[in-house]
């Protein structure tokens, strides 16, 4: 395996916030790209490094434990960097806290974009124009940049004006209205942010492919990455199957879109609900008559299950109403993890559906190393935290740096890549324009 990783040699500018345009940052990260996340301590990004920077002791005990989940139950001097659910998206990356309010603030930004690849950014359309660091001014200090523009929405248009997170962008593109049970309406549907992820991935892929194009062609790039457009490719069946057929889709909830029978998620045996966390569930798909006769034998053929006209998918849909009461009433005798191997064995797919705790402790995420133990600024954990989950033959990829604290990098940064001397420096940082602290004024 050589030494060199994929993306080494190439420095990204993130610009981005909350999770959608971190996550192409990351993404990017993980490939070894020198990724540098631009903060400012004078101004608090909402739901990027936490919801608050000083959360109260009650907000954390009362909270969600993705959105408040703390170290041992306590902020911490420095709460934002130990935010629970953004903290696994500064891995691998710098910080380097820059104050773009300022004249001072800007030209710094612009020295640092002259020796870098690309920028990544994913505010509300128009925040880049706002603080003077546009489209414009970026290739005046680069031409060649490739810059990637995520707004929700889009830069123009009717909807551009409009912020969101991923919920939102499910919302506006209709998967809210297909994901679900039938009998249940969208205001019970729990959300996923799945936007927010689908975003990052092609956004980092658009990176890609403008660094190759500009390895060819020696242009850069200014790409412009509606997040709700990439969130419709979550619905390709249902707007094909409209536009071709003039069918609309309706919740089916854990069915198949093929109507295979039987499909879904069963109850396996449980010790306790849903509300302590105690429920056990597990996944089943028959996609095909062996899958059929495999799941037959697996539950040592029942009468109920011995009709020749269950054989054939006809008439297993047929019997849909049948197969789903027995089969639930099989699964929920049993452990998740012992049917599990047992429907595996007998050429099943099935696999047991997790909470979070049980994820971490899973044998094959285990044997993945999808989690990996590092420690956090101010020697807080170690504790294990999700990594890059593909895999190279011949490049590494690994978490090679934990998740970045606020200015951590500000003398990397100012000094070897700026030029800044180590008075000018020390200046920035008595001065409180640049720092490991945010403003004593945010709350």
């Amino acid at each position: 395996m050589s030494a060199r990783k994929p993306l080494e040699g190439i420095r990204i500018i993130d610009l981005s916030v909350v999770w959608a345009g971190a996550f192409a940052a990351t993404l990017l990260a993980d490939l070894g790209a020198e990724v540098i996340k631009v903060e400012n301590v004078h101004v608090w990004q909402p739901m990027t490094r936490g919801t608050v920077a000083r959360p109260p002791h009650a907000a954390i005990a009362a909270g969600a434990g993705w959105a408040t989940g703390y170290p041992h139950g306590t902020p911490g001097p420095r709460p934002w960097n130990h935010a629970p659910s953004f903290v696994q998206m500064f891995r691998n990356k710098y910080s380097v806290t820059i104050d773009l309010l300022t004249d001072d603030g800007r030209e710094a930004f612009g020295r640092l974009v002259e020796c870098s690849d690309a920028l990544v950014e994913n505010n509300a359309a128009g925040t880049l124009e706002k603080l003077q660091i546009g489209p414009d001014f970026l290739q005046q200090r680069r031409q060649d940049l490739i810059v990637l523009r995520m707004p929700a929405y889009g830069q123009t248009g009717p909807y551009r004006e409009a912020r969101a997170l991923g919920v939102h962008l499910e919302s506006v593109m209709g998967h809210t209205m297909l994901r679900g049970y039938p009998d249940l309406d969208p205001s019970y549907i729990t959300p996923i942010y799945s936007g927010d992820y689908v975003a990052g991935a092609h956004g980092a892929f658009a990176v890609m492919a403008a660094l190759r194009h500009r390895r060819r062609t020696g242009e850069g790039q200014l790409i412009e990455m509606a997040q709700a457009e990439c969130a419709g490719g979550m619905l390709a069946q249902a707007f094909m199957d409209y536009s071709l057929n003039g069918r609309l889709q309706e919740r089916i909830g854990n069915g198949s879109l093929e109507d295979d029978v039987p499909h879904g998620v069963y109850p396996a045996r449980s010790h306790g609900t849903g509300a302590d966390g105690g429920d056990r569930w597990i996944a089943i798909t028959v996609l095909n008559d062996d899958h059929w006769r495999g799941l037959r034998s697996a539950m040592r053929n029942p009468e109920w299950a011995a009709g020749s006209e269950l054989e054939h998918i006809e008439g297993r849909r047929a019997a849909r109403h049948l197969i789903e009461q027995e089969l639930s009433a099989w699964t929920s005798e049993r452990d998740d993890y012992a049917l599990f191997h047992v429907l595996q064995w007998h050429g099943v797919p099935a696999a047991p559906i997790l909470a979070a705790p049980r994820v971490l402790n899973d044998p094959h995420v285990q044997a993945r190393g999808l989690n990996q133990a590092c420690t956090l600024a101010d020697g807080v954990g170690p504790f294990r935290f999700n990594g890059p989950f593909y895999r190279f033959e011949h490049t590494p990829v690994d978490l090679y740096k934990p998740p970045v604290a606020l200015g951590e990098d500000n003398h990397y940064v100012y000094g070897e890549l700026l030029g800044y001397s180590a008075e000018e420096i020390e200046a920035l940082e008595t001065t409180g324009r640049i720092g490991l602290d945010f403003d004593h004024e945010i709350p």
